[in-house]
């Protein structure tokens, strides 16, 4: 079975491909953990993100979006207690700033799912260089995303760090086109195909 070359260790990284990056996801609670490993990783690597899934599940309170929005200096000085934990407190409280600016959003958008897929019209998009090889960190559309969750008030989401979540969500399918999982995630939804 074909696989993009990035996954292939036969352990976490090949499950986390398998089974969750890049299929289209509508779930804001998932939305949520995505962004809050995303925030953790800046400057480390996604595999310790996905060894350390657990530690960060009991920490932020099972992802639950509402009660991370409330955390306090207790809880905070709790987390940078736990063992295991990144003992970032900047990133901590981008988290927990992130949780109020989501919660936001759904007010506004009735989801952050409904927010972030109309930034690709709602379909799935296939970057025809990225398929010939021509890989990048960021682009136009991580730029306007970032841009917009900047102006809302997210931190430490900046254009590379976007640019990974429309991956991990599905709004880029980037999974090589001899990859098995291409054809499932174009299946899930209108593709549009991009130069």
């Amino acid at each position: 079975m074909n696989r993009c070359k990035w996954c292939c260790d036969n352990g976490i990284n090949q499950k986390y491909h398998d089974e969750e990056w890049g299929i289209p996801l509508h779930d804001d609670k998932r939305h949520f953990e995505y962004i809050l490993m995303e925030v953790m990783q800046c400057g480390l690597n996604w595999t310790m993100m996905l060894k350390k899934r657990d530690i960060f599940r009991r920490c932020f309170s099972n992802f639950e979006v509402k009660a991370v929005a409330g955390l306090g200096e207790e809880e905070i000085d709790q987390i940078l207690q736990t063992e295991g934990m990144i003992k970032s407190r900047r990133k901590i409280d981008a988290i927990i700033n992130n949780a109020k600016c989501f919660l936001a959003v759904v007010e506004e958008f009735g989801s952050f799912d409904q927010y972030i897929w109309s930034f690709s019209n709602h379909q799935i998009l296939v970057y025809k260089k990225h398929q010939e090889g021509q890989l990048e960190a960021s682009n136009e559309l991580s730029d306007r995303l970032s841009k917009d969750l900047k102006k809302r008030g997210f931190k430490f989401l900046g254009s590379i760090t976007v640019f990974s979540h429309l991956q991990a969500c599905g709004i880029i399918n980037d999974h090589e086109p001899e990859c098995w999982m291409y054809e499932v995630v174009n299946s899930k939804g209108d593709v549009k195909y991009m130069e």
